[in-house]
């Protein structure tokens, strides 16, 4: 990505150049005291001034073009601070959008362009009481050309560092979303698979014996794995171009945790759903995944199992409960189970909280999380 990426100057700052370009030309054809001016050199004014015009349209040819037209100038008659502010003008955005190789090169010349051709018209000119002095004469025009080309390199290390930062910030979020899709992705799947798996099993053992409770149970698959395509395929539509849309099927939220306890006791794990208080639309979903994987987690690893699911939002602080009276030993080290969890603490730093879950002492296992509702 280059961050010197030039734009369009804007008409009025051109305007305004053009407006600092006449009025140089002129202030320097008037016919000040000391200077001779002539018909070349009033042309040579106003050539110079051209320059300051364009400056911001092609900022290193016109540089360039001060550079040769303050020299022809100083040939025909003795401006010197005319030159001198052309070329600190037309310096500056050199400076400000050129990279910083190509803008110390236009530096170095530019001082020795200047120094040379100040330093060779004050030593071809009459003296008096050591008047014109060539070291103060120069080092004012380099202290003049050098501020300007400080100028420039400080607004394009600005400019810089601001696209970096938007940079950043543009990556960030590019990660943030695939790690937000990548969470969806894995508790629908994760959910999904398990609810199957355990219906699966029920349906091949007493599909034979008990049909009517094997279609049940190959039903409830059926059920399941719809929800699932749906809720992919709208969480795949994010992922598409911009050209289509996504599903336009709602998201999840508390509205679905008592078909979530229903199905996983279906699978065998009893759930005692208690939901109070009011909990923002925006969160809704984020509350839902990380109930969701509480309760797949029991049915992988706890079921048959009672547990105790609740929501509740007290003095603005919303608290999540899932305690199941399962083997309380959950997630091996280096094993899938891991980003479950994972993804639940994720849900709950996203908005400042905090999420804990482990064994507990009685036996079972325990997932508290909670945030701030601002």
């Amino acid at each position: 990505m280059n961050l010197l990426v030039r734009r369009p100057p804007h008409w009025l700052l051109v305007l305004a150049d053009t407006v600092v370009a006449v009025l140089l030309a002129l202030g320097s054809t008037t016919d000040p005291e000391g200077l001779a001016v002539s018909t070349a050199s009033v042309l040579t004014c106003w050539l110079l001034a051209v320059p300051v015009a364009v400056r911001r349209i092609w900022p290193v040819p016109a540089y360039y073009a001060a550079l040769l037209a303050g020299l022809l100038l100083l040939t025909l008659q003795a401006n010197r601070l005319m030159m001198v502010g052309v070329v600190a003008l037309t310096i500056y955005p050199v400076s400000a959008t050129q990279p910083a190789r190509r803008s110390a090169i236009a530096l170095v010349l530019g001082l020795l362009v200047t120094g040379g051709a100040l330093l060779t018209s004050v030593m071809g000119a009459p003296r008096v009481n050591g008047w014109p002095d060539p070291v103060f004469i120069v080092g004012a025009a380099w202290l003049v050309v050098g501020a300007g080309w400080s100028l420039g390199t400080a607004a394009r290390t600005r400019r810089v560092s601001a696209a970096r930062e938007a940079k950043m910030q543009a990556e960030k979020a590019v990660v943030d979303e695939r790690l937000r899709i990548a969470r969806e992705l894995h508790d629908v799947v994760a959910h999904s698979l398990s609810m199957i798996t355990v219906k699966a099993g029920v349906a091949a053992k007493v599909l034979d014996k008990h049909p009517e409770e094997g279609r049940e149970a190959l039903r409830a698959i059926e059920q399941i794995g719809r929800g699932s395509l749906v809720e992919m395929r709208q969480l795949l539509g994010a992922l598409r171009s911009s050209g289509s849309a996504p599903e336009s099927t709602p998201l999840p939220g508390l509205a679905d945790l008592p078909s979530l306890a229903q199905r996983a006791a279906e699978a065998g794990v009893q759930v005692e759903l208690s939901v109070s208080g009011t909990v923002p639309d925006s969160m809704g979903l984020s509350v839902y995944r990380i109930v969701q994987e509480a309760i797949t987690n029991v049915v992988r690893h706890a079921a048959p199992a009672r547990c105790r699911a609740g929501v509740s939002v007290v003095d603005g602080l919303l608290k999540i409960s899932v305690v199941d009276d399962g083997p309380g030993q959950r997630v091996l080290p280096g094993k899938e189970g891991g980003h479950g969890l994972a993804g639940m603490r994720e849900r709950a730093m996203m908005y400042g909280g905090t999420f804990e879950a482990g064994p507990l002492p009685g036996g079972g296992f325990g997932v508290h999380a909670s945030w701030e509702i601002p």
